[in-house]
């Protein structure tokens, strides 16, 4: 794919650790029967054998009373950026949990909210004049749905004093290592370009905006959609692939193709560099509870299309429950554990993101890696990611029939012996068996280094 993005525009240097990372959704609320960050922690180890190398805590504060949604409220209705929700526990059991992920290989990134406060933010009473207000002097908010919040001005240069303080002062305290950072795009970029550095200060950081600048102009219902906030180019290292992730939805609902996602690929690198990162997932917390489980969008294409948001080019995404084949929608403002069911998908998920984790050719932002995309029948996607020899060949079969992928040239021998991904199988492309790919389903082959 050819890059016609301006290259010399991106300056943010990725932490060494995020180049082969894999993001894993926190829901600690509804993650475990007590809810809590120890009993939340003791499932550490089973994310480090999947492969997990991010991951990120749904938002940790307290939780305003006023205006509240539901029994508990919206974790993103934050009363107190310098406080831990005592629902999870304590600022202990933070620092905790993060040594304990740090000791296994692992690193955490907070949910931060920066573009509004809850009703009753001290900083409401405090400094008024943080906040916006409509022409009655009413404070407002972002949002006219969003009801339990209000927004904060980013005109005042005190208040962006004041947030990268707070942003320091959880990488200083509770030894986090970046941000996931919400509606990103609704905060000026200048805002997060200085907070970049002063994080860096401290420590390299991994930071994730929730923001898609290829998504379609005024595709989002809730706002005017931005496609020019530069996010990527100083303050952050990834943004969402909603683009993406909604295209696989139209694909799975027959309103779209299998050969669109082509056409998305185009887009992304005619846009970002090939060092630019964006994040592929088929669920996290607004998806599940908002839109439907995987199974409800997806149907049948389910744990293909996960396949591919594992293996495209790109950063993926697993959400909380995703790997015990949770097939309902989490309650966001109330208590509701997931049920694991001893992890029927447990090793689905840790195939890919070890294969991921490992792999030189799926590593995240390498302008080194080659992409080449196989021709097939209708209905069958097809690519190999290839460096210095070591490949990866991805088919993924959207319809009801088994698909044959035809005899082609591509950058893998066919001689060259590979394996199966999940059977173990030794193959070569040179056997028709190789190519075959059951009805709704996958092949995925490493070559044998």
């Amino acid at each position: 794919m050819p890059d016609n993005s301006d290259a010399a525009l991106f300056t943010v240097r990725h932490p060494e650790w995020a180049a082969n990372a894999t993001i894993y959704e926190v829901n600690v609320r509804n993650y475990t029967p007590e809810g809590t960050f120890r009993a939340f922690e003791a499932h550490l180890p089973r994310l480090a054998k999947m492969g997990v190398v991010i991951v990120w805590l749904m938002p940790v504060h307290p939780i305003g009373a006023v205006g509240r949604k539901g029994t508990l409220g919206s974790p993103y209705a934050v009363q107190d950026y310098f406080g831990v929700n005592p629902e999870f526990g304590a600022l202990e059991d933070l620092q905790h949990l993060v040594e304990t992920a740090h000791g296994l290989g692992m690193k955490v990134i907070l949910d931060w909210v920066a573009n509004h406060t809850s009703r009753d933010n001290a900083l409401i009473t405090s400094h008024p004049d943080w906040y916006q207000h409509d022409a009655q002097g009413a404070l407002v908010p972002p949002v006219a749905d969003w009801t339990d919040v209000v927004a904060l001005d980013y005109t005042n240069h005190e208040l962006r004093a004041y947030m990268i303080e707070a942003l320091c002062y959880w990488v200083r305290e509770a030894g986090i290592d970046g941000y996931r950072c919400d509606v990103a795009g609704l905060v000026p970029t200048d805002f997060w370009d200085a907070a970049r550095p002063a994080l860096e200060a401290l420590k390299p950081v991994f930071m994730l905006a929730e923001w898609d600048e290829l998504y379609p102009s005024g595709g989002l219902t809730w706002e005017e959609f931005d496609g020019d906030t530069h996010l990527l180019e100083r303050a952050f290292d990834a943004s969402f692939g909603l683009r993406l992730h909604y295209l696989l939805d139209h694909i799975a609902e027959g309103k779209a193709a299998l050969a669109d996602i082509d056409t998305y690929l185009a887009a992304e690198r005619e846009k970002y560099p090939p060092t630019a990162y964006l994040m592929h997932f088929t669920s996290n917390h607004d998806v599940n509870s908002w839109d439907g489980t995987e199974y409800e969008r997806l149907g049948p294409l389910a744990q293909p299309f996960a396949v591919l948001a594992a293996l495209l080019p790109g950063l993926p995404l697993l959400y909380s429950g995703q790997e015990a084949g949770l097939n309902r929608r989490l309650a966001f403002f109330d208590r509701d554990p997931i049920d694991w069911q001893d992890y029927p998908l447990q090793d689905f998920y840790t195939r890919l993101y070890q294969l991921k984790k490992r792999h030189p050719a799926l590593r995240n932002g390498d302008a080194a890696s080659t992409f080449h995309r196989l021709n097939g029948p209708d209905g069958l996607y097809g690519f190999v990611r290839e460096k210095g020899g070591s490949a990866v060949v991805v088919l993924i079969n959207a319809t009801a029939e088994p698909l044959v992928l035809p005899g082609q040239k591509m950058p893998v021998s066919p001689q060259k012996g590979l394996f199966d991904v999940f059977s173990g199988e030794a193959l070569t492309l040179a056997t028709p068996k190789a190519r075959t790919v059951p009805a709704h389903g996958w092949r995925v082959l490493r070559t044998r280094d």
